[in-house]
């Protein structure tokens, strides 16, 4: 089996030309290929054509490269998160292929298993499948692009539209483990897009926080096999580009524990008082001779 482990970030992403597609993982700020994305913005690489969960935010992820006008066309279904992509696209800087989260999936998936397109019912009656949505505008607030209609056929009695599968030029993971092979594995909700994004690049780079020797992933643990992917490179927690970011943190107010000597009484009502002298009712014991009923005090009263 071949070694297909790169020394640095750098030289795994050398070879990445200008305007080259690009499929990156991850799920927002998790699981996204950071080391790589840094080392391509470094080497100054220009024209891309993304395809993604989402665009990082304004300082992070892809988004590194968005600032720097970096990207030609992106081909996304989240992008609420990004000020500058926002200002990029209604000034006309950048083409947007807005795709339902669900058919993103799918059509990277597809173009990993060699499937060329595939019919399904999100968007079917908007502009998804009818066309007219803006991808492009000219500066001036009018669209320039807009993207065309797609087939749409009947089947049992419902409608599909027609959907192509992607192979881009290179992919972009990130893995919690892989080995030399190109064996991977993901954590967590860094299984988003990743995998799908392994299968569907013609060359398959992936950056993996833990590196073993062929053999010690369990085959059963395995989430994208070696067949998919050419260069592994080795991101250890810790090293340069490891961070891993929270898009937006949200805890909860500190439990503040009143001081027992300051804070002020708290008066309990008392548990409601139970009458030991209220009726029960009586029992019978039984013995060898005739039974004996026992009967409270207040039945006793009641009788004499």
């Amino acid at each position: 089996m071949i070694n297909k482990v790169v020394r640095t970030a750098a030289e795994a992403v050398a070879d990445i030309p200008d305007g080259a597609s690009l499929a990156v993982g991850g799920f927002g700020l998790c699981g996204i290929p950071v080391a790589l994305i840094a080392a391509l913005h470094d080497q100054g690489t220009k024209e891309l054509e993304t395809i993604s969960n989402n665009c990082g935010v304004d300082d992070w992820g892809l988004g590194i490269l968005l600032s720097d006008g970096r990207i030609r066309r992106t081909t996304s279904s989240y992008v609420g998160e990004n000020k500058e992509f926002a200002r990029q696209f209604l000034a006309g800087e950048l083409e947007v292929e807005l795709t339902p989260q669900g058919t993103l999936a799918e059509k990277l998936r597809a173009g990993g298993a060699g499937i060329p397109a595939f019919y399904t019912t999100a968007g079917v009656g908007t502009q998804v499948s009818e066309g007219g949505l803006p991808r492009k505008y000219d500066g001036g607030g009018n669209v320039a692009i807009a993207s065309e209609p797609k087939e749409v056929r009947t089947f049992g009695g419902a409608d599909y539209v027609l959907e192509e599968s992607v192979n881009p030029d290179f992919a972009l993971v990130h893995a919690q483990r892989g080995d030399r092979h190109g064996n991977l594995i993901f954590h967590a909700t860094a299984m988003n897009f990743n995998p799908l994004c392994a299968m569907a690049g013609k060359i398959t780079i992936a950056e993996v926080e833990e590196l073993v020797e062929p053999g010690e992933l369990d085959p059963e643990h395995i989430h994208v096999p070696g067949i998919f992917v050419q260069r592994v490179v080795h991101v250890p927690v810790g090293a340069p580009h490891s961070e891993k970011r929270v898009e937006k943190r949200t805890v909860a107010a500190p439990v503040v524990e009143p001081d027992p000597l300051t804070a002020p009484a708290v008066l309990v009502d008392p548990p409601p008082r139970v009458d030991d002298a209220r009726p029960r009712a009586a029992s019978v014991e039984h013995r060898d001779t005739a039974p004996v009923v026992h009967r409270d005090a207040a039945t006793a009263m009641k009788e004499a």
